[in-house]
């Protein structure tokens, strides 16, 4: 390995804090611990739970991160902000991606995926800490689409959700043209893990701050490969699912999306917005902004989606210990 690389990787932080994660930790005042979760159809799948120090939380957050995303850097900064808040949040890297096991990149069955996700959110549901907290659903991207998932397998186990540009049809804009999608279709069957899908890189359409967009970037967990056959197949079957699907979302929920997002449709959380039939539902559009709206927007941005997302969590809490 030549010199200028080897200085590169160095340079490389473990990080996104340029300091040890248990010193981060405690000058925001909340603790955190990782551990090895196995799914019941037998997967080792890594998980993250942050929650104040001292405090005892208010309320869960159940968290489902995106596509080539993982639960640390630029994700686990959002978890740190809710246990801040007062929250305990519960992450896992999904099947091929971060620290979990599995192909990297490559994701066979997201209905298998939304089980996972349950079961190990039932899990944190039988704690004594939390039995009788209200568990929210928060979701990023392909994650939101996977909160839906979960939901319509287990309609009454959550007390809402938060969506943010959840992947519940893809972008017209990054799909490959025609007649490629019927080719790759065809060749997922005979080879479902070859990366070749011919979409462009999704990180700088999501990440409108350059210095953010740097910072992910350096995410040494991230998959960097073209799509698999297999998952992009995937992730088409589960979109149309859920787009045919809509009308039968139940729970409260408040669903965020950036008027600039060429990732995922915002026409489509509208939709989610008006079909769903949950008499308790908000819709957040954010002018000029792009898909990745907590981790790659500007600070102030970033701050106004907090404290939207902060209002919605405090009204629904009260509701829920009101009800109890």
């Amino acid at each position: 390995m030549d010199t200028s690389m080897q200085q590169k990787q160095q340079q490389v932080p473990v990080n996104p804090w340029a300091c040890d994660e248990q010193e981060h930790f405690r000058r925001l005042g909340v603790r955190g611990q990782s551990s090895i979760y196995i799914s019941p159809r037998g997967l080792r799948l890594f998980t993250r739970t942050v929650e104040r120090a001292h405090t005892p939380p208010s309320a869960c957050i159940c968290m489902i991160h995106g596509y080539t995303n993982d639960i640390s850097w630029t994700f686990q900064n959002t978890a740190i902000r809710f246990a801040t808040m007062g929250y305990a949040t519960f992450a896992m890297d999904i099947e091929g991606h971060g620290s979990s096991e599995g192909l990297k990149g490559f994701v066979p069955n997201l209905d298998f995926v939304a089980e996972d996700f349950y079961s190990f959110f039932m899990v944190q549901k039988q704690d004594p800490r939390y039995k009788n907290l209200p568990f929210f659903l928060f979701g990023e991207s392909l994650g939101g689409g996977i909160c839906l998932l979960v939901h319509l397998a287990h309609p009454q186990d959550f007390a809402g959700a938060i969506l943010l540009s959840p992947m519940c049809k893809i972008s017209d804009n990054i799909k490959p043209p025609w007649p490629l999608p019927q080719l790759l279709t065809f060749f997922s069957w005979l080879a479902p893990t070859w990366g070749v899908v011919p979409t462009k890189e999704l990180r700088p359409l999501s990440f409108k701050d350059p210095a953010k967009l740097e910072l992910s970037l350096q995410n040494p967990n991230r998959y960097v490969g073209k799509p698999r056959l297999g998952t992009a197949r995937e992730m088409v079957r589960v979109t149309l699912y859920l787009s045919q699907q809509l009308q039968e979302v139940s729970l409260p929920f408040i669903v965020m999306h950036g008027g600039g997002d060429v990732v995922t449709d915002p026409e489509v959380s509208k939709a989610l917005y008006e079909t769903a039939k949950s008499t308790d539902k908000t819709l957040k559009l954010y002018d000029g902004m792009w898909h990745a709206l907590l981790a790659g927007e500007y600070d102030a941005d970033v701050d106004a989606i907090f404290n939207d997302i902060q209002k919605w969590l405090a009204e629904h809490v009260e509701k829920c210990n009101k009800d109890s």
